[in-house]
């Protein structure tokens, strides 16, 4: 009999309850240790929390009932030692469930410690030279990283097809703009007001932290660590990692204080949470008179060019500007290796567009996708990101517009190509105080490591906003026009804000409000007017303030007014995917990492699985044995290979085949050439081990065509005669 057929559970015994037979008893108890426990993977983290809180329950309850036992002197020894049998049982079964609650919580889905495989993945790389920290010999800077030669081959690979993915395919116009901005761009931008981290400190030391660092680490922490958690109090942590990005600086402050959150080297109390601004400030020229700041973005080099680039364009939108480039920010606490750091590779897109027109010609094509999306409606209500049609994504409205949502599926292309496991892709919509009160909707191609989900591309549409504050600042208009064949008379909205007005009533806040103002649909400003109107005032909600405001009628006029026009002057609307280059590399590695065993031995290897794209090397030639012959072969494969631009790398040593092999399947290097005849060679790939045999005449052509992806291995197979390894020392 198994016990999950009994009609009762231990959950619910009490002492009248432990009166059985013995021997009943005893089954009681065999069933019990031996019934069959769900793995892991088999259920949710919430299910295994609940299941652990229910043994201790049981736990709790047939404690009592022992006690109650040995209370009453009528009850026999035997009758006592059964009962204490099962709670020994219970006990067992409550380890077990804690077993299983840490393995879910500290585990990749492979059910390997993600602290271990981080770690693997960490000593790999910086051992093969594929980055490390820079300045070394003085001990390093925190946040400021060397690409090693493997490490510059895959960025470099990256980036190209960075370039023909999105520059190349989608008739895009490239810049290359300065690293140094002058504070007046940036100033125009709001970088220099805005572009802040809330920062808190130890109150005894003076170490600085950043503020949702701290919170982050505090619930993940206890969510890994602290197994007691009941199911409520682990949705409650989940909740605020969830929307920590939606916090303001008090509510923020608040959930510190009320986890009691110090410290984390010294348990000191720490400040309240304030901002500071991360661009690292500069002067320009000698007289130190021009204040400058190295760019914390891209971005606004294409901004401030539009007028040249819509001119060069022919004066013609929808277009494209992009830019890759370093940008730098002053991390608080910089952490995580590449993931953040104060010197990074930025590669951005500008597409600008009318802001009456945003469908997308090619949205056909990428329309069918389908993949992870987290909407903000599930991340507020406290669901998990769900699979859905990218089309019907953008015709419910879940996602603004075609335009957009073309973006959003290019960049799932992309990711997905480069190596990025779909499975652990989710594309993220900022929640509404993630956004500026100007932006229409924004979205975060978000890729799950060891780390938790990283934020490694934001695409977002940015309506008018940077065109227009910089056609303000500087004065000169960054508009583009429509001309029609016959004049049209148009009724245009008119929100004229009263500077003076607003600025008594605000202060420093005026030109936040004007913005907001003006950035109001054609429904709300007339619902504004409506309202001022009729009680002379009205609630107005500035986002970027994170609150309301009272608009009174002397601040705004409203109205619509019919014009005659013969062209239609306008500011285009942005969409701006944004890409953070290194982390997407780290997630890349992390994906294409895997440990192999020998075959023979105890050993275990590391393995990159690059695809060839990035593959830092694409393949590696070397002779079977020291040998004159195959030495000249080697030596003309190699230079076959370079003339047809196939990158390699040439191994004349005498190691044995099965060292080297492991050497550039450490390296992800996807085929390995191996020189055993004179007229033709072995080629193995390095996932499957499978290997094929190819004259010399065409090795370059096959490494060529298979790299390049004009074909797959798996052409090659059928091709090519497959070739049985009897090389001794192959893995």
């Amino acid at each position: 009999m198994r016990f999950r057929t009994l009609s009762f559970s231990t959950r619910s015994l009490t002492p009248s309850k432990t009166l059985l037979p013995l021997v009943l008893r005893r089954r009681l108890v065999s069933a019990l240790s031996a019934a069959p426990s769900p793995s892991p993977m088999a259920a949710t983290e919430e299910s295994l929390r609940r299941a652990l809180a229910e043994k201790q329950t049981a736990v709790d309850a047939q404690s009592e009932a022992v006690r109650a036992l040995k209370a009453r002197p009528s009850v026999s020894k035997d009758e006592i030692d059964a009962a204490v049998e099962v709670l020994k049982a219970l006990k067992v079964e409550q380890g077990a469930a804690a077993k299983r609650l840490q393995s879910a919580v500290s585990s990749n889905s492979d059910g390997s410690s993600k602290e271990a495989f981080r770690q693997a993945v960490a000593n790999t790389l910086e051992r093969r030279l594929f980055y490390i920290p820079s300045f070394k010999i003085y001990r390093g800077v925190a946040g400021l990283y060397d690409y090693g030669p493997p490490g510059c081959a895959v960025k470099s690979n990256v980036l190209a097809f960075w370039r023909q993915h999105f520059v190349l395919e989608e008739n895009m116009l490239e810049v290359d703009c300065p690293c140094v901005t002058p504070e007046i761009v940036l100033k125009a931008s709001g970088h220099v007001d805005k572009f802040t981290d809330l920062m808190v400190k130890d109150e005894k030391t003076g170490t600085c932290y950043r503020a949702d660092h701290l919170l982050k680490d505090y619930c993940k922490g206890k969510l890994e660590k602290d197994l007691t958690l009941s199911p409520d109090k682990a949705a409650e942590f989940k909740h605020v990692i969830s929307v920590l990005d939606d916090l303001s600086s008090e509510e923020l402050g608040a959930k510190l204080k009320e986890y009691d959150i110090r410290s984390p080297d010294t348990g000191n109390h720490i400040s309240d949470p304030y901002p500071f601004n991360l661009m690292f400030q500069t002067s320009i020229g000698p007289s130190g008179m021009l204040p400058g700041y190295m760019r914390p973005e891209t971005a606004q080099g294409i901004f401030v060019n539009f007028k040249d680039l819509y001119y060069y364009n022919g004066n013609m939108l929808p277009f494209a500007a992009a830019q890759i480039g370093q940008a730098f920010r002053n991390e608080i606490s910089p952490r995580q290796g590449l993931l953040r750091v104060r010197e990074f590779t930025l590669a951005e897109i500008e597409h600008f567009v009318d802001p009456e027109d945003k469908s997308h010609p090619k949205f056909v094509d990428v329309a069918n996708l389908e993949f992870l999306m987290f909407p903000r409606e599930e991340q507020l209500s406290g669901k998990s990101a769900k699979s859905m049609i990218l089309g019907e994504a953008v015709s419910e409205g879940t996602i603004n517009n075609e335009t957009l949502g073309y973006f959003i599926g290019r960049v799932y292309l992309f990711l997905t190509s480069l190596g990025i496991d779909k499975d652990r892709l989710r594309f993220r919509q900022h929640l509404p105080n993630e956004m500026a009160h100007y932006a229409a909707d924004c979205w975060d191609a978000e890729i799950e490591c060891s780390y938790g989900w990283i934020e490694c591309v934001g695409i977002a549409d940015r309506s008018a906003y940077d065109l227009r504050a910089h056609s303000e600042k500087s004065g000169v208009p960054l508009v583009a026009h429509e001309k029609f064949s016959e004049p049209r008379e148009v009724e245009k909205l008119v929100i004229t804000p009263s500077k003076r007005e607003l600025g008594l009533a605000f202060k420093g806040n005026q030109r936040i409000v004007v913005e907001a103002l003006e950035a109001m649909s054609e429904k709300e400003a007339l619902g504004m007017k409506e309202a001022l109107d009729d009680k002379g005032e009205v609630d107005f909600q500035v986002c970027t303030l994170g609150k309301s405001v009272r608009i009174k009628k002397s601040m705004v006029s409203i109205s619509m007014e019919r014009k005659k026009e013969h062209q239609r002057v306008f500011t285009p609307s942005v969409i701006e995917p944004s890409f953070g280059i290194g982390r997407i590399i780290y997630c890349l590695f992390e994906h294409s990492f895997y440990i192999r065993q020998r075959k023979s031995e105890d050993e275990q290897l590391n393995v990159f699985r690059f695809p060839p794209l990035v593959a830092p090397i694409k393949c590696t030639v070397f002779p079977l044995i020291k040998s004159q012959q195959f030495d000249e072969g080697a030596k003309l494969i190699s230079k076959s290979l370079t003339a047809a631009r196939v990158s390699h790398k040439l191994d004349v040593t005498g190691t044995s085949i099965g060292k080297r092999y492991a050497r550039t399947d450490e390296l992800g290097v996807p085929f390995a050439i191996t020189v055993d005849s004179t007229t033709s060679v072995t080629i193995r790939e390095r996932d499957s081990k499978e290997q094929i045999r190819v004259s010399i005449e065409e090795v370059a052509s096959v490494m060529k065509e298979v790299t390049d992806g004009q074909r797959t291995w798996f052409d090659m197979l059928w091709k090519y005669p497959t070739h049985v390894t009897t090389h001794a020392d192959e893995l």
